[in-house]
């Protein structure tokens, strides 16, 4: 469930007065701008931009980000852009990174549906004149950092993972899953981790049928197949890749407590993936989220994110996790 507390009927154009105020005169009034901005679903938030455009002939994106700064800039741009072009922003971001970001690929085009993956990267390609596609395949085998870091493997898994329009439904052929089961643990028994079978049944099996053969396996050899997936240093990225895409289809609300656990524990706080998570959750399930991350550290993640950040990104982040700004 959301996090997001919208008020009943918002006026786009008086939010839009609103924030051409906040943004006016000797200091910019980020309160007023975390009220309006961190309390709009994305259709409001779409119809403020269009009438901030309307009345001052004026990007309100390219306003806020002269106004803003920082972590709070960063998560106030990405939060406000359209679902889909926000996610065509994340992956652009992951590949220019330096090792390239594949958590990020892999976790969008696994937890996203198969239409909201299509509208991403129509998304994508509007924005930066190439396809998804093609823009990953260049970035992941462009430079071979070792010679026994199999890059064209790992490639060619994540292309599969954003190429594929996946079945939707829930139905599932039992005699399948046990078959391709079978086929997993013979390419873990013979660290034949390169095989195409295993490419092939995590990237275009409907996730349904995904988690059958996955508990085909668990049952069938007594734990799951991430475990197993390991100890091949010549194929560590691409194995990673496979585990981090199994967690998602899995249960992705627990594969998204673990990144905000890790972003907050780790000796200085991961922002971006804070931020991420955050943003891209707030309005579909960030609601279970917070209510798994609860459970598992026995403390609320509301208390987590106040703790271990400050200034007007806490504020924004807390807005956004359904905190009213004090």
């Amino acid at each position: 469930m959301s996090t997001i507390v919208c008020p009943e009927h918002p006026s786009p154009v008086a939010d839009a007065e609103a924030l051409r105020k906040a943004c006016q005169g000797w200091g910019t009034d980020e309160k007023a701008i975390i009220s309006i901005i961190g309390r709009r679903n994305a259709t409001q938030r779409k119809l403020i931009r269009q009438a901030y455009e309307d009345l001052y002939q004026e990007d309100l994106l390219k306003r806020l980000e002269s106004e803003l700064s920082g972590d709070f800039e960063k998560a106030v741009y990405r939060w406000i852009l359209d679902p889909e072009d926000r996610d065509a922003v994340l992956l652009n971001v992951a590949m220019k990174q330096t090792p390239i970001d594949y958590r990020v690929i892999v976790e969008i085009s696994c937890i996203s549906s198969p239409e909201e993956l299509l509208a991403i990267k129509r998304a994508y390609q509007i924005r930066y004149k190439h396809s998804l596609e093609e823009d990953l395949a260049q970035h992941t085998t462009g430079d071979i950092r070792k010679a026994c870091n199999n890059f064209i493997l790992f490639s060619k898994f994540l292309v599969g993972l954003v190429s594929i329009y996946r079945y939707k439904g829930e139905e599932i052929n039992a005699k399948l899953a046990n078959s391709e089961a079978d086929i997993l643990h013979k390419a873990v028994a013979q660290k034949a981790f390169n095989h195409e079978d295993v490419i092939r049944i995590i990237t275009t099996r409907s996730k349904a049928q995904v988690l059958a053969t996955l508990n085909h396996y668990k049952d069938d050899h007594g734990s799951s197949v991430t475990k197993h997936l390991r100890d091949d240093p010549c194929s560590e990225d691409y194995l990673s890749a496979v585990r981090t895409a199994i967690r998602c289809i899995n249960d992705h609300h627990k594969y998204y407590e673990k990144i905000i656990r890790h972003a907050l524990n780790k000796p200085g706080t991961d922002e971006d993936s804070l931020t991420r998570v955050v943003v891209t959750r707030a309005e579909k399930d960030l609601k279970e989220i917070k209510e798994l991350y609860h459970k598992r550290n026995s403390v609320s993640l509301d208390h987590a994110v106040s703790k271990d950040i400050s200034g007007d990104y806490k504020a924004f982040l807390l807005t956004l996790l359904g905190n009213e700004i004090d």
